[in-house]
């Protein structure tokens, strides 16, 4: 089951290093207004943006694979139809690397099949609800 209470969610965001999967270079976007307010309040954020190099100067990888840091959370701001190929590249990590051990999909982003797999390796897996409302809400 994705995690949907409080607690959950809170502890979730103990995470320190996020890789931020469609993290836009346009300022008033949320794919780049939710990773700044997030960077702001003390996380590290990795870009992964195959079209940017750099993301709130912080260099872009193109894919989750290409990060070489440790990675707590994968943050997904794509559209849903893309969240099965983009689990599976967390589930992959998570495997072979041992991070990468929670991912969120943003508002208006789910897959219950997508997280059920990831369930099932160990990955919680939040959907349909924005990081940084949720940050402010349970941090503010």
């Amino acid at each position: 089951m994705p995690v949907t209470d409080d607690e959950g969610l809170d502890r979730l965001l103990d995470a320190d290093t996020i890789a931020v999967i469609g993290c836009s270079t346009t300022p008033g976007k949320a794919a780049h207004d939710v990773p700044a307010y997030l960077q702001r309040h003390g996380y590290r954020i990795i870009p992964v943006n195959p079209f940017a190099d750099e993301v709130l100067d912080e260099p872009a990888f193109d894919a989750l694979a290409d990060v070489e840091a440790e990675i707590d959370l994968v943050n997904v701001f794509r559209p849903s139809e893309e969240v099965p190929e983009i689990i599976e590249t967390v589930r992959e990590r998570h495997a072979e690397r041992g991070d990468a051990g929670a991912a969120w999909l943003q508002l208006g982003i789910s897959h219950d099949e997508a997280a059920a797999a990831a369930e099932a390796d160990g990955i919680e897996v939040v959907q349909d609800k924005c990081m940084k409302v949720e940050h402010s809400r349970l941090r503010g």
